[in-house]
């Protein structure tokens, strides 16, 4: 095959580099994904992280690679495997905040902690120094007054059992106890749990060891990217992923300056779209991450005709029907009355002549209907805003009003720093409480979509492709990533359900009367994801179930758990495992086969469609993971090799649980699109009997054909007498070589070997 080395990708790979698989491993993986068709490797974050971190996104240090994942010498290396093999690179950056939780580790922290406000760093940080006596608030020590005769001092520094910090130097020798010299320094350290109501400085999100940084800041820019922008310079990172741009103060001036400074790259931005949203049309970029398409592909493969009875079991196991936007609304308010109150307390007091302001502002980002503003774009969501709050809460009519009056100004501070609240509010509010409350068909919460919205119509989703085409054909489009709720293959696998509502509400009560748990929502939610994932073995079930079941936050929580009812809850994993009469494995055996073909549907979909696709690592063949840290589990790359070698041989494998057959779609169609330009998208509509089963598109000689609904399907009569309508010409289907004629073709011809195809007009 001939790569490609250019700007924008033809695809892209995404990979976790990790202290357990570095630059080293990826740079030995590079031969692997050329061959699988891949035109782009695209990285987790490389700077320096926290020592230890999976993750990469707690920066420490923007002018290094980090050690652990391979440094300086592991991202030569990786730049050489890609030069050698003719793929680019695209790279994780991350703008909005540095990680702090070892303070030790972060020289910009330090030395604020060291010298405080008169420190050369103190305004790279998003610190209110006027709100806590000129002293910066760390929320480390243990909820009890006694914590505070548990510091030391060693070897010049503040301890705290593992946490170290530094001493202002016109202290250090001024003696007195610990406590004495910690009540001189410029920062205190207090309670953990005062992290949700004393903060004064920005966090991404709720997470106190990741501090803001003021990326507006000229200064704080270029320290910030000058490595980034050496690699763009020297061409080993032809594209850049912008992690979190909405927790920026002004996101489209960082993206201007960023696009100036690295004009040929291939930018995309982490956005989450709520439906009908676009970018601002005056962003830089290629577009977003994907995670509108993801909601997109996976719409169209689920049965609108089982959304009455999931919605009646829902409210049955509810104990009445579900106001899924109240629900939202509340859940928001919880957060910005909760672990976001600092945040929200800040905002109030840029509004001192405002009585009352902070329960206004507090409804306000309750009732915002999208993740952010960027004014004057969006002014129109802040209006709406307003008009829902005062609904709600005509008691604050007024003061609503006013508070309005400063949010609409795209100059005042109380504005800029509302809409970088907005978006913290929303992804704490619904993606980590409400869609673990809301458990009606769960591979409908997913990161960016609407559960309200049960699935997508084939002409919804032909015109949500024909806009792409037309608004961003150089986005990122992705099935999986690294912050999904659930893989690509999970929400395959569930989507079935809404094939077989009824028979899966029998089951649902069934196993709810073998393993009674009083929070039923959170048990349908956990039963999906067991089906879902399944064969996963207990220890992650347990894990996941934990961590499920604390987001929700209504039977137990992560500040305050529950340990009677978190018993309870593992026992009714415990009982999946111990009782095979539980029938898990034989409705399992009913849906995954359906599973499977919705699988490969969204994945020949995904790869074809307008924009630029990702594929996440390992789920090339089945990958039932469920949420970040699982799906960051080890992926046997060695395996894969051998299998893409077995099909490369001529290999024709089956559907089955190998899921080599993935392999083989993945690799043609990434093949397909690394040697053609796809410059058109028309649909193709199925006529006949079972012509709501076809989703199919010609991307100018080259036509996508998937399967849809199944198991109903398969429950009827077939395809009969179907036919889709190919333009005239030779066609070869790359999946399993068959040569066919244009015009009317039976579906059931065109798939008589798998439930997709990919045709190439000779």
């Amino acid at each position: 095959m001939t790569g490609l080395r250019g700007s924008t990708p033809c695809s892209t790979y995404r990979l976790q580099i990790s202290p357990t698989f570095t630059l080293h491993h990826a740079a030995a993986l590079v031969d692997y994904l050329r061959e699988l068709g891949v035109s782009h490797l695209y990285s987790s974050p490389l700077l320096s992280a926290t020592p230890g971190s999976a993750h990469g996104y707690d920066t420490v240090d923007f002018g290094s690679v980090d050690a652990g994942r391979g440094g300086p010498e592991g991202f030569a290396v990786l730049d050489a495997a890609l030069r050698d093999h003719g793929l680019g690179l695209v790279v994780d950056i991350v703008p909005n905040h540095m990680g702090v939780g070892a303070p030790e580790e972060n020289e910009w922290w330090w030395d604020v902690l060291r010298h405080g406000r008169e420190s050369r760093y103190a305004a790279a940080f998003d610190i209110d120094w006027d709100a806590a006596g000129q002293r910066l608030r760390i929320p480390v020590l243990a909820d009890s007054p006694l914590a505070l005769d548990d510091f030391t001092l060693q070897q010049g520094e503040l301890r705290y059992y593992g946490h170290r910090y530094p001493l202002d130097p016109a202290t250090e020798d001024e003696g007195g106890t610990p406590r004495q010299v910690h009540d001189r320094q410029h920062y205190e350290l207090v309670s953990w749990r005062r992290a949700d109501t004393d903060l004064n400085y920005r966090r991404f999100f709720a997470v106190n060891d990741l501090a803001a940084v003021t990326a507006e800041r000229p200064d704080t820019f270029d320290a910030a990217h000058e490595l980034i922008l050496q690699w763009v310079t020297s061409g080993a990172v032809e594209g850049l992923r912008i992690d979190h741009p909405d927790g920026l103060a002004d996101p489209g001036g960082y993206l201007d300056r960023l696009a100036a400074a690295a004009p040929d790259s291939w930018l995309v931005v982490e956005k989450i779209l709520q439906a009908g949203e676009t970018l601002p049309p005056s962003w830089p970029v290629a577009g977003s991450t994907g995670y509108d398409a993801l909601n997109e592909v996976g719409g169209v493969f689920l049965d609108s005709e089982g959304e009455q009875a999931l919605t009646e079991l829902d409210s049955e196991l509810s104990g009445g029907p579900v106001d899924f936007p109240e629900m939202e609304r509340s859940c928001k308010r919880g957060i910005a009355d909760g672990i976001l109150n600092s945040e929200v307390r800040r905002l109030a007091r840029l509004l001192p002549d405002v009585p009352g302001s902070e329960d206004a502002l507090a409804e306000l980002l309750a009732c915002f209907p999208v993740y952010r503003s960027y004014l004057p774009v969006g002014a129109e969501h802040l209006q709406e805003a307003l008009d829902t709050a005062r609904i709600r809460r005509p008691d604050l009519a007024q003061r609503l009003g006013e508070v309005h009056r400063r949010l609409s100004d795209p100059a005042d501070e109380v504005a800029i720093r509302f809409q970088q609240t907005s978006g913290m509010v929303m992804a704490k509010g619904v993606e980590d409480t409400a869609f673990y409350r809301w458990s009606r068909l769960v591979s409908l919460n997913e990161v960016g979509g609407e559960p309200t919205r049960f699935g997508l119509s084939v002409p919804d989703f032909h015109a949500a492709c024909a806009a792409r085409q037309e608004r961003e054909p150089d986005g990122m489009t992705a099935l999986s990533t690294h912050d999904t709720k659930r893989s690509e293959d999970v929400r395959a696998r569930l989507a079935v359900l809404s094939e077989i509502p009824g028979a899966w509400a029998s089951v649902v009560r069934q196993w709810n009367s073998k393993a009674p748990l009083p929070d039923l929502p959170l048990a349908h939610l956990i039963w999906q994801n067991l089906v879902g994932a399944w064969p996963l073995d207990r220890e992650r079930a347990h894990a996941y179930a934990e961590k499920a079941a604390r987001e929700a936050g209504v039977s137990t929580s992560w500040a305050d758990p529950d340990p009677a009812f978190e018993t309870r809850l593992h026992a009714l994993v415990d009982t999946a495992y111990d009782h095979p009469d539980m029938g898990i494995e034989l409705v399992v055996d009913r849906i995954a086969k359906f599973g499977w073909v919705n699988s490969l549907g969204m994945k020949v979909l995904q790869l074809l469609m307008p924009g630029v696709p990702d594929v996440y690592q390992g789920s090339e063949i089945w990958d039932h993971s469920l949420v970040d840290p699982d799906n960051r589990r080890f992926v046997d790359f060695g395996h894969l090799r051998e299998l893409l070698a077995l099909l490369d041989d001529g290999w024709q494998p089956p559907v089955d649980v190998s899921g080599a057959v993935k392999l083989l779609v993945v690799s043609r169609a990434l093949r397909v699109r690394a040697a053609r330009e796809l410059a058109s998208y028309r649909p193709i509509i199925g006529q006949g009997s079972a012509g709501r089963h076809v989703v199919a598109f010609d991307r100018g000689g080259v036509v996508a054909i998937a399967t849809r609904l199944p198991l109903r399907l398969a429950a009827s009569d077939g395809w009969l007498e179907t036919e889709v309508d190919i333009p005239h010409g030779e066609w070869t289907d790359v999946f399993t070589g068959t040569r066919f004629r244009g015009g009317a073709r039976r579906v059931a011809e065109l798939l008589a070997t798998y439930p997709v195809a990919l045709l190439v007009n000779d």
